[in-house]
């Protein structure tokens, strides 16, 4: 038998698909959930604040720890059973306790988590919930309990995986400091279905306030965003204005570019987190199946009226960011050309003035030329006259002659050296 060779994430890659497996539950019943948010540098750190933070819990109850490097884990409190789940950017806390308290969210529910641990836990909450599982009543009875537990004008409540369970809430935050939620248990409804749902209604509730996060960074660079794309306005009215120094508008673009980038830079992660959330939240409820319930707004519908807007702004601030980013880029790269075609004016203007000012110099250089040619020739007939002077009077003629006679022959001998030695030069 040949031996295979494994890649040695081949059986990480295969788990990681069955990880994070959903409870199963038994109604009724009822679980309180906790997220924290957490620094991304604590993520998948061992040792780190909140695998601690866990193992504190744990060793409390005397209970298991989990394997070195594991992001969720699942373990028995006493009676009750905890799952723990371990994200980018938050963990999640979940204790599953059996039976129903008589009070429908009774807060002393969360006692199965010490106050003093709650207290240091390393990171601050972004959500809680109490869910109560019961086995489904009368259909009556379960509308006055809808009716008494929620609010009527905002609650949401629908059957769910072909109309094995009804869940209703108001994704309002109570008096006890959490969110209320019901599940109603259809009898023969399998445990594991049972956890399916109401594992569903935490990643809902998690995954809405988180991306809720980046609804609100919108509104912290509103006032920024809105304030760059003014002195973009401005700055972009200048290309049609012949006045004004076209290089400090380009220097002031080049300035407004940069805030714009380090804005998206600021904000690219928040806002590519946010749409990740948006989706998974959008999933979940599809995969509940939803049908409508006495005429109530289903959590689709909910999520149309309440949510979506606030991330439709998101996605439409972020838009913003990346066309006034292009509009700036734009606008920048048609003043460099602007600014070059004005060099381009003026560096042909300059060369115009240049030639002009050769010409002049040529021409002082000629007149200066024939002024040292007859300098020149002025002290070489001098010269001469001395050298011939004594052949005048053999030659029967007079110094004022013989000089005249020489003066054309030194004149031609010296605009010839002359012409010879510029020849050379040149």
């Amino acid at each position: 038998m040949s031996t295979i060779t494994d890649h040695p994430l081949r059986y990480k890659l295969a788990n990681e698909l069955h990880a994070r497996p959903f409870p199963t539950l038994q109604a009724p019943c009822r679980a309180v959930f906790v997220a924290w948010r957490i620094a991304p540098s604590e993520v998948g750190q061992e040792g780190s604040a909140q695998r601690a933070h866990l193992l504190e819990l744990l060793d409390r109850f005397g209970a298991p720890h989990p394997q070195p490097g594991a992001t969720h884990f699942t373990c028995q409190l006493g009676r009750d059973t905890l799952k723990w789940e371990q994200h980018a950017e938050f963990v999640t806390y979940t204790v599953f306790l059996p039976q129903v308290s008589a009070r429908a969210f009774d807060p002393s529910d969360l006692d199965v988590l010490p106050d003093d641990w709650l207290a240091a836990a390393p990171g601050r909450r972004v959500t809680s919930a109490m869910i109560r599982v019961e086995t489904m009543p009368d259909e009556a009875e379960m509308v006055a309990q809808i009716n008494t537990w929620f609010m009527p004008e905002a609650v949401a409540a629908n059957y769910v995986l072909d109309r094995s369970c009804v869940v209703a809430t108001d994704f309002r935050i109570g008096q006890s400091g959490h969110q209320n939620m019901a599940v109603f248990v259809a009898p023969g409804t399998g445990k594991r279905r049972i956890g399916r749902v109401v594992q569903r209604l935490c990643e809902i509730e998690t995954y809405k306030s988180m991306s809720m996060l980046g609804y609100f960074r919108v509104k912290e660079i509103a006032g920024t965003l809105g304030a760059l794309e003014a002195d973009a306005g401005r700055l972009m009215g200048h290309l049609r204005s012949e006045d004004g120094d076209a290089a400090a508008t380009l220097q002031r673009l080049l300035e407004l570019s940069g805030d714009v980038e380090r804005l998206i830079a600021e904000t690219s992660f928040r806002f590519g987190a946010t749409h990740a959330y948006e989706t998974i939240v959008q999933q979940r409820i599809t995969v509940l199946r939803e049908e409508r319930f006495q005429g109530r707004q289903t959590f689709s519908e909910f999520m149309t009226r309440r949510y979506d807007p606030a991330m439709r702004t998101v996605n439409h601030s972020e838009r913003r960011l990346q066309s006034l980013a292009e509009r700036i880029g734009r606008a920048a790269q048609l003043l460099r050309t602007k600014v070059d075609v004005s060099r381009s004016a003026q560096n042909q203007a300059l060369l115009e003035s240049m030639d002009r000012r050769a010409d002049l110099a040529l021409r002082l250089q000629e007149t200066v030329e024939g002024l040292s040619v007859v300098a020149i020739s002025y002290y070489a007939v001098s010269l001469a006259g001395y050298v011939a002077y004594p052949l005048a009077a053999p030659l029967g003629m007079s110094k004022g002659m013989m000089t005249a006679a020489i003066t054309p022959v030194v004149v031609g001998l010296v605009w010839w050296m002359v012409r010879r030695i510029k020849a050379k030069m040149h």
